[in-house]
């Protein structure tokens, strides 16, 4: 491994687990069904360009993120392929946008006047989001879609190439909801298909939804947690109707070992005692990483046993209960495989409760990325 970096503290990031996941999801859908990877919030914390890249290789088709911004480093990295910005752009974007062949995501009548009033120059590529039940963005009744419509055949600039909405429940085990915001799609859709005659790109599937019910997903979907290896819900994994790898591994090494006696504290607030003579090892990652100090308690992987994190973590140090000296420079795995023992995203957002999507983003640019497992 070829470090640009001197604190011993890393993600690996396994592009090849990436391609694994993208083909296994390929195989599940249609032909008539592409894959819109999901690359925002800097590829879920694994790196978007990297991600991307990986994606595209595996056989996805266009690109998902949630901001402008995140569509801009994209093309700046050279990627060319259709991107999709999810979230809502001020109109003052739009220029910007039009010129860099970013999709934006528009549900507004108002939104659409105000971009009449800048110089586009190129056309502009948007999606329209249909909020059939999430509550989050999106037009929702009929005649909103109605004004809508009339307002985009007032702008030539402005090209509509798809339409789609997003589950609030495809991961839960109850189907209910998911086709209540199925039928309100559906009737949409109908209007949607009565009054506009030119084609466009269908996709509502999430990853959950994606992977049970791929035979429902229309043009696209947009796989997102999935493609990094994670399961939406202990439901979808549960249920194995696919096989994933996770991507995404974190480590350090000891920097320091030393043995305590019966009754020494360990860390601010002197929190921990040892119950009798230890050894502690320090690892150079904290909160100031995004390693928060609720994963008090947690194990990690030394010698290929766990080892529990004892004393307050600090900003930028963590001390673990070891069960023998060990040399410094010893790998330590937060997140990951070692030596046969494996810590899942899912144990340590279980020990957050929280879920799996939020333990890679709350992993920040303080912590290299190494990326391994390219395929072509």
């Amino acid at each position: 491994m070829k470090a640009s970096f001197y604190r011993d503290t890393w993600a690996e990031i396994d592009l090849s687990a990436i391609d694994h996941n993208i083909r296994q999801m390929a195989e599940k859908l249609p032909d008539t069904s592409d894959i819109i990877a999901i690359v925002k919030a800097d590829g879920y914390g694994h790196g978007s360009v990297a991600v991307a890249k990986q994606a595209l290789k595996a056989g996805a088709k266009a690109l998902g993120v949630a901001l402008l911004e995140e569509a801009l480093e994209l093309r700046k990295a050279q990627i060319d392929v259709p991107i999709l910005v999810l979230g809502w752009v001020p109109p003052r974007g739009a220029p910007v946008a039009a010129e860099h062949d970013i999709t934006l995501t528009f549900f507004q009548e108002e939104w659409l006047e105000e971009i009449s009033s800048y110089t586009l120059p190129k056309p502009l590529k948007v999606h329209m989001k249909w909020d059939t039940g999430m509550g989050r963005i999106g037009l929702r009744t009929e005649s909103e879609l109605r004004d809508i419509l009339y307002a985009l055949n007032k702008n030539p600039s402005i090209y509509l190439t798809g339409v789609f909405t997003h589950f609030a429940t495809a991961d839960e085990k109850d189907f209910t909801y998911l086709r209540k915001q199925q039928d309100c799609f559906e009737k949409l859709l109908a209007v949607f298909r009565e009054m506009w005659p030119h084609p466009v790109t269908i996709h509502t599937g999430n990853s959950a939804a994606s992977i049970r019910l791929p035979g429902e997903m229309y043009d696209a979907i947009r796989f997102g947690i999935s493609m990094y290896g994670l399961y939406p819900s202990s439901v979808v994994k549960s249920e194995q109707g696919i096989s994933l790898k996770q991507a995404f591994s974190l480590h350090s090494r000891l920097v320091n070992v030393k043995q305590v006696a019966a009754g020494d504290t360990i860390s601010y607030g002197r929190t921990y005692s040892a119950q009798e003579e230890e050894w502690i090892g320090t690892i150079p990652i904290g909160y100031g990483d995004g390693w928060i100090r609720k994963l008090q308690g947690m194990d990690v992987l030394a010698d290929g046993k766990r080892m529990p994190i004892v004393g307050r973590i600090c900003m930028d140090q963590t001390m673990i209960r070891l069960d023998q000296a060990y040399p410094i420079g010893t790998k330590v795995t937060l997140i990951g495989h070692q030596q046969g023992a494996f810590i899942d995203m899912d144990e340590v957002a279980a020990h957050l409760e929280t879920i799996n999507y939020e333990i890679p983003c709350m992993i920040n640019e303080r912590v290299p990325r190494i990326y391994s497992g390219s395929k072509r």
